[in-house]
């Protein structure tokens, strides 16, 4: 890294700092000046014929880069923050960057730096935002399971919040499937707080990344979560809904990426179940294209992908063939992708429902099927 880029590092951090100003009237500024080094030595005049800043907002900035104190204490803070950064092996892009994501750039309102621990995908390599509620159903899990399963073979990479749910689906399948997945954080990239105990960020690591805007040792409060919605919708081709309520943040994301002018996809679910009624809203009202398998995804943004799951979608595969016996293959043959009752499998596989009741024991504790409520079992897929 050269001095100069060194130095406008810096300067877009000190710009985060100053009071009055955000992404948007950050990025307006960047436009504004060929030379971005020039900015703190700016009259207010010429401060002014920036589009959202005033002669008051103006003076304030000016202050900001003249006030000896003020600025000594925001480039200590500076300082300390791209030190905290080199401590997780972590680096920053801004706006000023090459490699900074190019349709992040295109929103209204871009991140000016974005922290980043691990690897950014390919600038060419499209990438889909999966959201969804924290309190996912087995359908929502399995549904972004497959989805992502095909996407990551199909070469797409993987945007999402780390959120309980559906969130952590996504990556968790995106991993298994050796994909690149981003989760992109609310609080800084220290602290996850969703996966203290790191099952799944270190494996988002190994091909992926944690990203945020916020800096280190930030405290988390409810309003980083829509700023960070901004983040996941806009860095990406479009945006996929697998759960949500008629009132779920999720929504907010969907809203958020139509105005972005991004795609927005649905997965339709049972008109009884609550974690369905906003993806079945955002469908009934046209604000989004009902998704039944990643093909729907991939011929509606047009994505130069590798259609391997092209047509119908293959039948399910049984996890874990080779551990099973004889007569469990015959009863996980009986299952399709739908839960079956109890009394259903046993008239299927012509067994005895407490002899059956042994092998579905024996077939969940080898991760094979999920039990559900109501003695309805279902296999499990990969």
């Amino acid at each position: 890294m050269t001095p100069a880029t060194m130095k406008q590092k810096h300067l877009m951090l000190l710009l985060t700092l100053v009071p009055g100003i955000g992404p948007a009237r950050i990025k307006a500024m960047t436009n504004a000046f060929t030379d971005v080094m020039a900015i703190p030595h700016a009259g207010v005049d010429d401060l002014m014929k920036i589009p959202g800043i005033g002669e008051s907002l103006g003076r304030q900035i000016r202050h900001f880069f003249h006030h000896p104190a003020t600025l000594d204490n925001a480039k200590r803070a500076v300082d300390e923050q791209i030190a905290g950064l080199a401590r997780y092996n972590a680096t920053m892009v801004t706006l000023l960057d090459p490699d900074y994501p190019s349709l992040l750039r295109e929103i209204y309102d871009p991140p000016p730096c974005l922290f980043v621990r691990g690897t950014l995908p390919p600038k060419n390599m499209p990438g889909l935002a999966v959201v969804g509620t924290r309190y996912a159903s087995q359908y929502g899990k399995q549904a972004t399971a497959q989805l992502c399963k095909e996407l990551v073979t199909c070469g797409m990479a993987i945007f999402s919040g780390m959120a309980y749910g559906i969130d952590m689906a996504a990556h968790t399948a995106t991993c298994e499937h050796g994909g690149i997945t981003i989760a992109v954080l609310a609080s800084g990239i220290d602290t996850i707080y969703t996966d203290p105990q790191g099952k799944v960020w270190p494996k988002i690591l190994e091909r992926g990344a944690l990203i945020s805007e916020e800096w280190l040792g930030s405290t988390l409060t409810p309003g980083k979560f829509p700023k960070r919605n901004r983040i996941i919708s806009g860095i990406s081709l479009g945006t996929l809904v697998v759960e949500s309520d008629s009132q779920g943040g999720s929504l907010i994301t969907a809203a958020t990426a139509l105005e972005q002018n991004r795609e927005v996809f649905a997965i339709p679910g049972s008109i009884f179940s609550r974690t369905s009624r906003g993806t079945n809203k955002l469908i009934q009202q046209g604000q989004a294209k009902a998704v039944m398998s990643a093909e729907d995804i991939i011929s509606e943004l047009g994505t130069p992908l590798t259609k391997r799951h092209a047509g119908n979608t293959p039948a399910p595969e049984t996890i874990e063939d080779e551990t099973l016996s004889t007569i469990e293959k015959s009863i996980i043959k009986c299952m399709g992708r739908e839960p079956i009752h109890i009394d259903a499998l046993a008239q299927a596989s012509a067994i005895d429902i407490s002899t059956l009741l042994v092998h579905l024991f024996e077939l969940e504790f080898k991760n094979a099927i999920v039990q559900q409520p109501g003695q309805f079992f279902q296999r499990k897929t990969v």
